[in-house]
């Protein structure tokens, strides 16, 4: 039975509910199995009979046998492991004595490790809360704004849900039936540039205002040289590059300085120089992997292919040397920019390399090295292809096992308790796709979604302002829901007509996570808020929070119009890396 309108009703009905207090996923199979019981409803048949039971097994099956949801357990694994097992406070103090002279280096520096720590975890939660603990207080005691401390926390920590690897990217893969790796490489450039966007705005606020963050005493930006090296100085050279390989061929001085730990070692010599050799090395490779992965590689492959057979889809031959050239020749004069640029810098950072300088480049390669090799190294086995989505969690969550190993924080209580919640978030996720999957055909089946379909094409929008008006709906509907509500429940019923308005989902699922991005900086229901509030001191209100964290709401439309503008900022990674 079709009834366009009692599906409408179903559809307010979910939101009332929801916001009411009730648990979503078992909201919305209630509600399917109620709506699905009459739309089936057939007086000639016995009720046990009904249809509804039917699509209930099948949707539960077909959830369940989607095989992008494997991803989610293992990323999930992944985050909880390393929010016990890893050092924050330790990277926190690093950051902060990296950035040490810049305005408001204690809110820099937890931007950055918010970020950082979000693309780690994925967990949007874990993320506030620890950062919360650790850079809450100091921020408050060097006197900053209550209201740029809420807001660079509780927006930091948001990002770690739109940077890979996240879950609600999976969630949107499966929902829309697109590529979890493709959907990885489009959201790269957004999430770092909204990060750089409220870096910006942080920055600029400081600027125009130095009342809101005060620089920090003399004795909290001080590093903390180890005496050794204040003597290594007098005896080699003020600067310690020069200085640690004029030692190595030249030790019996240095040998003789005593050290808190006995006796000064060659090892610990050449240990010395690796460190202070670790900017140029990350440079050197980061350069490398690019000339490998655009020069060399493509060469490889075409080597390897047999002669005189033309790949499925290729370019014509006619048409392809000129292209070809004209890329290679933009390749190698920003290749060759970026490397002197690279180069510039390097030298004007090395002929300065004191103590303080080496102890800085010691401190982050301890505390933050061992995450960023993790991170990376997850990050590009998805996009160059070496492994699946699913194979590149499963390194994640090894690797999250190794670094709480070797940080000495991996025990049975940590890992019962991370494991514990994983399967809790699991099973969570799985439902609500189980009760997302009966309510949308249900509603399917009512005729709501031809209703709301024929609406739209009958108010004959342009492409632009469809756009416009599904990410204001997303957006006005992340004030009262959280962005799993949101995804499962509403985000359905706008993909069957982006191909009428010839949209990319692509693009389109990415400006949604942007846009989702509100959805944890507005209240009411704006989590993170609540998340901060938990570990603040109790003279900190929400009220304080919420207006420390509307500012961030803007620059997210911001960054959505600037990512609707140029195109390329979303798929020009995919693109090339993909075709």
């Amino acid at each position: 039975m079709s009834d366009p309108f009692l599906g409408l009703t179903m559809l307010m009905l979910i939101v009332v509910v929801i916001l009411m207090g009730f648990p979503t996923a078992f909201t919305l199979m209630g509600l399917g199995m109620v709506f699905g019981f009459y739309a089936f409803y057939n007086p000639a048949e016995h009720w046990i009979d009904n249809r509804v039971f039917d699509l209930m097994v099948q949707r539960t099956y077909g959830a369940m046998t989607n095989d992008v949801l494997i991803c989610i357990p293992l990323f999930v694994l992944m985050g909880y492991v390393m929010e016990r097992g890893a050092l924050v406070d330790k990277m926190f103090y690093s950051v902060q004595l990296s950035f040490r002279r810049v305005p408001a280096s204690l809110a820099v520096a937890t931007l950055i490790i918010c970020t950082f720590w979000g693309i780690a975890s994925g967990l949007v939660g874990a993320v506030v809360v620890l950062m919360g603990v650790i850079a809450m207080n100091p921020m408050l005691r060097a006197g900053y704004d209550v209201r740029l401390a809420s807001g660079v926390i509780t927006a930091g920590g948001t990002l770690g849900i739109l940077i890979p690897p996240s879950v609600m990217i999976i969630v949107y893969a499966a929902v829309a039936g697109q590529s979890v790796v493709k959907l990885y490489a489009a959201t790269m450039f957004p999430g770092f540039f909204l990060a750089l966007l409220y870096l910006a705005y942080v920055l600029g606020w400081a600027a125009l205002n130095p009342k809101i963050a005060p620089a920090l005493p003399e004795e909290q930006t001080r590093v903390p040289v180890p005496g050794w090296m204040r003597r290594f100085e007098a005896l080699y050279s003020r600067n310690m590059l020069v200085g640690l390989f004029a030692a190595l061929f030249s030790p019996r001085q240095a040998l003789a300085i005593e050290t808190e730990e006995g006796r000064f070692t060659y090892w610990k010599l050449v240990k010395n120089a690796i460190a202070a050799l670790v900017p140029f090395l990350l440079t050197a490779c980061t350069l490398a992997l690019v000339w490998w992965y655009v020069v060399i590689h493509p060469q490889a492959g075409e080597a390897e292919a047999p002669e005189g057979l033309e790949e499925l889809g290729a370019p014509s031959a006619d048409a392809g040397p000129t292209a070809a050239d004209g890329s290679a020749t933009a390749f190698y004069l920003w290749f060759g920019l970026a490397t002197a640029v690279a180069l510039i810098l390097l030298v004007r950072y090395y002929r300065n390399m004191t103590a303080e300088r080496l102890q800085i480049v010691k401190l982050l390669v301890s505390s933050v090295m061992p995450l960023a090799i993790l991170t990376i190294v997850v990050l590009a086995v998805i996009l160059f292809g070496i492994t699946t989505a699913t194979e590149s969690a499963a390194v994640g969550a090894a690797g999250a096992f190794l670094l709480a190993l070797q940080a000495g924080t991996l025990n049975w209580k940590r890992t019962k308790e991370a494991v514990f919640l994983t399967a809790k978030t699991t099973a969570m996720v799985c439902w609500l796709f189980v009760g997302s999957a009966l309510f949308s055909a249900v509603f399917a089946i009512l005729g709501g979604q031809a209703l709301v379909e024929q609406w739209v094409l009958a108010l004959d929008l342009t492409p632009l302002q469809f756009m416009i008006l599904s990410q204001a709906i997303i957006f006005i509907l992340g004030w009262p829901l959280e962005w799993t509500e949101i995804i499962i429940i509403f985000v359905p019923i706008f993909l069957p007509m982006l191909r009428h308005f010839d949209i990319d989902p692509i693009v389109w699922g990415v400006l949604v996570f942007v846009n989702l991005q509100a959805a944890f900086l507005s209240p009411p229901v704006a989590m993170s808020a609540y998340y901060l509030k938990g570990v603040s001191p109790p003279h900190v209100t929400l009220k304080q929070i919420f207006a420390g964290m509307m500012p961030y709401m803007l620059i997210v439309i911001l960054c959505m119009i600037i990512m609707y503008i140029w195109p390329g900022m979303t798929l020009w990674l995919p693109n090339y890396l993909y075709g």
